[in-house]
């Protein structure tokens, strides 16, 4: 069985770089986020009714996605996303984004925190509302009953909280490392001796 597990949040709180990373510890792959390589293609500003061709495009791309993924598939962004992102600038949703929101459910919804820097790019709108936009994403997951965990740090903290939440959440043992780390001192002991 796949366990699919969103990484969902406010823009630049780094779902992009957490997906692929965590997606490499598990040995699995991720879903890219559809709505960055939708909007570089297409030649002109979006507007409302591409939100609703972005939800296709990532719900078939999920699935095809699904069948590569080994235990985990991890999606860099969801539904949610596309909803708030809807309600927020057009102050209305296509019905089929509401449908995918409400039934189209993940095994564990990762939450990212808007502690990291915001990094502007030329699809970036909301630097002054990430606070905002955060508690909205909390209040959804929330309203939605879903079960769902802060991801907060540095890029390096985030994966390692990530993966703490996803082994707790489907009780994988961490496993030792292969090789303990050398106690102090001992790596004089293991230089060639004259």
């Amino acid at each position: 069985m796949i366990r699919r597990i969103s990484i969902t949040g406010p823009e630049s709180t780094g779902k992009s770089t957490l997906a692929q990373q965590i997606a490499e510890r598990y040995h699995t792959v991720f879903v890219p986020e559809v709505a960055r390589s939708y909007l570089d293609s297409l030649g002109r500003h979006y507007c409302y009714d591409d939100l609703a061709v972005i939800s296709r495009h990532q719900y078939r791309l999920e699935q095809q996605w699904a069948r590569k993924a080994n235990r985990f598939l991890f999606c860099d962004s969801d539904f949610l996303v596309l909803k708030i992102w809807s309600l927020d600038k057009y102050g209305r949703c296509d019905p089929s984004i509401l449908e995918r929101v409400e039934r189209h459910r993940y095994d564990l919804y990762l939450l990212m925190d808007i502690d990291l820097p915001w990094e502007p790019d030329s699809q970036r709108e909301d630097p002054h509302r990430r606070e905002y936009l955060f508690a909205w994403y909390r209040s959804e997951l929330e309203r939605l009953g879903v079960e769902f965990e802060v991801v907060s740090g540095m890029q390096g903290e985030r994966v390692e909280r990530a993966v703490w939440i996803v082994n707790d959440k489907f009780q994988i043992p961490v496993q030792p490392p292969s090789q303990p780390p050398p106690i102090r001192g001992e790596e004089q002991c293991l230089l060639p001796t004259a």
